[in-house]
């Protein structure tokens, strides 16, 4: 997995990026929400180095396959190791808005996207009532 400095950008990209593929399929609604929202404005990373950051998750992904070619997308260590790129707590907050601003922009919430999600939010100390707090003003 390669490194990027604690609280940058692309540490949020990657895991925004993990969250457009952890129900194994990312949609293209994913994508418009990202320019919907203006998430490569609110993360300060532009369109061209967020995609460079998703394309790079999953070949590092890939790397990680098992000897029978399976992924497993949510690997906890793994997961653990991305999540401690974020020591912020308000880039975690935006972070984990924008993770479920994703998650649901299908229509849906994956039972592996409500996982990723919640483990996120408990190793954060981050509560629904954070979130509501920090983006209803």
């Amino acid at each position: 997995m390669r490194n990027y400095s604690p609280n940058s950008p692309e540490a949020i990209a990657r895991l925004l990026a993990m969250f457009m593929i952890a129900d194994g399929n990312m949609d293209p609604r994913e994508l418009e929400l990202l320019e919907k929202l203006h998430v490569y404005h609110l993360i300060n990373l532009p369109r061209k180095q967020f995609s460079q950051v998703l394309r790079d998750f999953c070949d590092d992904i890939s790397d990680e396959a098992s000897d029978d070619g399976s992924i497993r997308l949510l690997e906890r260590e793994r997961i653990d190791n991305l999540l401690s790129d974020v020591t912020d707590r308000r880039k975690r907050i935006l972070t984990c808005v924008l993770a479920m601003d994703i998650s649901k922009s299908d229509g849906t919430i994956s039972d592996s996207e409500m996982a990723l999600l919640s483990h996120m939010m408990k190793s954060w100390a981050v509560t629904l009532d954070d979130l509501e707090r920090e983006f209803a003003r």
